[in-house]
């Protein structure tokens, strides 16, 4: 029996949603913004292909790029962040793999501060065990 491969389409449904997630962006933000209905949001989030139109007024919302939207990609994250002062404004491309990624950042901070708490009770435990003997 002979498979075929199939290429992978882009679901730019899913980049959608993938980018707003990671903006910390809601739908109805989104639906705001594009003077569109919540339930649209979730109709374009569930769709394989969008308008290009469609696409970079999404993109302008999410505060990225359109091809930043369009070439998201789980495997290796773009982020496009924009930077606005009174005298620029610009789009800088960040290479995740120039960074420390930090999937939950409050899990690490749990982390550090357990690793600390250890620490302390250890040097508590030694203080007590010299000054008992």
């Amino acid at each position: 029996m002979e498979q075929e491969i199939q290429e992978k389409k882009p679901h730019i449904g899913r980049k959608i949603r993938g980018v707003r997630e990671l903006r910390g962006l809601t739908q109805e933000y989104v639906a705001n913004s594009l003077k569109i209905t919540k339930q649209a949001v979730s109709k374009i989030e569930q769709s394989e292909s969008v308008d290009d139109s469609r696409v970079e007024e999404i993109a302008n919302v999410l505060g990225v790029t359109t091809a930043g939207l369009k070439n998201f990609n789980d495997d290796s994250i773009l982020y496009s962040i924009n930077f606005h002062d009174s005298s620029t404004a610009g789009n800088a491309w960040i290479n995740p793999r120039d960074c420390t990624q930090i999937n939950n950042p409050i899990e690490k901070v749990i982390e550090l501060y357990e690793s600390l708490l250890r620490s302390e009770r250890d040097k508590v435990e030694i203080l007590l065990n010299k000054s008992k003997g």
